[in-house]
């Protein structure tokens, strides 16, 4: 998309904003807005999404009565980063969270779409793990604030709340169930919005100021006692890239010293998945509580609920487990969900690209807020709403800066473009280590054109490499 179309796009969204704001005013009934942030599910581990076997009824309400995205993702595949494109619209090099070291201080300098709700009458709350830094205390923009010291634990957790520290006894998902419940629970005149961000599904470990990490391995996932038994027979779902091990990916074949070469053995194996969708039970739980309050209490049908994670998780596939950075599909793809009967048809299904970026323009055209706050992302309002804009996005910018938590992915920082047909990933400090795939014929990413042979694409990537240069120079990156 030209710049020039995006400023057309921007004008097009400010309109049908305010027709959104007209809306609210007549009505003078804004609505509430929940979200539920789950940390590093795939968005293939629901079963509205198509999981062979796992449970997810309250998460599954969500698409059946509201909408499901098919092609969402995130821009930045990595927790800290991502966290900040979702509340503050922006992509990771404008709003500078580049890594997931200690960026306490920064964080609480973030402009976030919070902010603009409390100041246009909101009674907003974060509920859960910050993870942008270590520092727990509360951040501009929430009236109420429950939240952990980096990581947090998964039982018996210490939590900020509203500046005092408390410890509960439990598991760290039904905690903060409970809390987001209370919170919505509450009579009052206002519009809330909430903000629910979960420890689940991520493995028990902390991570220090230097963004290195307490257990290498990353692997243990420690769900409630009442789900430990649940998928005990379910045979493990697998994507044909399981078996590549990463052929034709250079970056990804460098013999790196004490590091065994990626193939079947270094992927996830089958308990550490079932532990991962065991946590995604009390999850589950946790978003049926809060719809039945809601429906109780007269509210949900005026609420615009989302559902949605940070980042996707790997199966193995490429032989990949913890990694989580990198550009391939298991990596930035995420499941998004939205409830909100006003606007959307039950049942619609979306299928134009949808990002990390747009949560922010979107709830606040939603809840008819006067305030403009500035943006990479677009509204999703228009898509909601079932139309289909015909000069929506037809490609992203996907970016990651290099770190050393995981020697795997040491170098690695990346500039990358998805488009419908195609994706290129062009590394920033690996010369000749570039990979193209062709989308359509190759959804797994198992055959890198760039190092076919022959120039049978050499002309895709000249013109992926343009098209990624005028990405870069368009949102400020180049």
């Amino acid at each position: 998309m030209s710049r020039f179309q995006q400023i057309l796009l921007v004008l097009a969204s400010i309109a049908l904003a305010e027709s959104s704001r007209v809306e609210c005013a007549e009505s003078g009934l804004r609505p509430n807005i929940v979200v539920v942030l789950v940390d590093d599910l795939r968005w293939d581990e629901i079963s509205c999404m198509g999981h062979p076997f796992v449970r997810t009824p309250n998460i599954d309400r969500i698409a059946r009565e509201g909408a499901r995205f098919r092609n969402a993702f995130c821009t930045t595949p990595l927790c800290s980063p991502v966290r900040a494109c979702m509340l503050t619209g922006l992509h990771t090099h404008h709003h500078g969270i580049l890594d997931n070291t200690n960026r306490s201080e920064q964080s609480h300098h973030l402009k976030t779409f919070p902010q603009v709700l409390q100041r246009a009458g909101y009674e907003t709350a974060y509920v859960g793990k910050w993870h942008m830094g270590n520092d727990d205390t509360a951040r501009p923009g929430f009236d109420h604030w429950v939240s952990m010291k980096g990581q947090g634990t998964s039982f018996d957790p210490t939590l900020n709340v509203d500046g005092q520290q408390q410890q509960f006894t439990g598991h760290t998902t039904d905690v903060l169930n409970e809390k987001a419940l209370a919170f919505v629970s509450q009579e009052r005149d206002e519009p809330f919005c909430l903000y629910v961000a979960h420890k689940a599904l991520h493995p028990e470990l902390m991570q220090r100021d230097d963004g290195s990490i307490t257990d290498p391995g990353a692997a243990h996932f420690l769900p409630a006692e009442r789900h430990r038994d649940l998928y005990a027979d379910d045979a493990i779902p697998r994507r044909l890239n399981v078996n590549d091990a990463a052929q034709g990916k250079p970056a990804l074949l460098r013999e790196i010293e004490g590091v065994p070469p990626l193939g079947p053995q270094t992927g996830t194996d089958d308990e550490t998945v079932r532990e991962r969708l065991r946590m995604l039970a009390g999850v589950d739980e946790g978003v049926g509580q809060l719809l039945g309050a809601l429906e109780t209490a007269g509210k949900l049908d005026n609420t615009v609920f989302v559902f949605m994670s940070d980042h996707g998780y790997w199966y193995g596939e490429h032989g990949l487990s913890v990694e989580r950075r990198l550009a391939y599909e298991e990596g930035i793809r995420i499941p998004l969900l939205v409830r909100y009967p006003k606007v959307i048809q039950p049942g619609s299904v979306i299928d134009e690209f949808a990002l990390s970026i747009d949560l922010a323009p979107t709830l606040l055209e939603l809840s008819g807020a006067s305030e403009k706050m500035a943006v990479d992302g677009e509204s999703l309002v228009p898509l909601l709403r079932g139309n289909s804009p015909e000069n929506w996005r037809n490609s992203f910018l996907i970016q990651y800066n290099s770190d050393t938590v995981f020697p795997r992915v040491d170098r690695m920082g990346y500039r990358a473009i998805r488009t419908q047909r195609w994706k290129f990933i062009r590394y920033n400090e690996l010369d000749g280590m570039d990979e193209l795939y062709d989308m359509k014929h190759d959804p797994y990413e198992m055959h890198n054109l760039a190092r076919a042979a022959g120039s049978d694409f050499a002309d895709v990537l000249i013109d992926l490499n343009r098209q990624l240069d005028e990405l870069l120079k368009d949102w400020g990156s180049l």
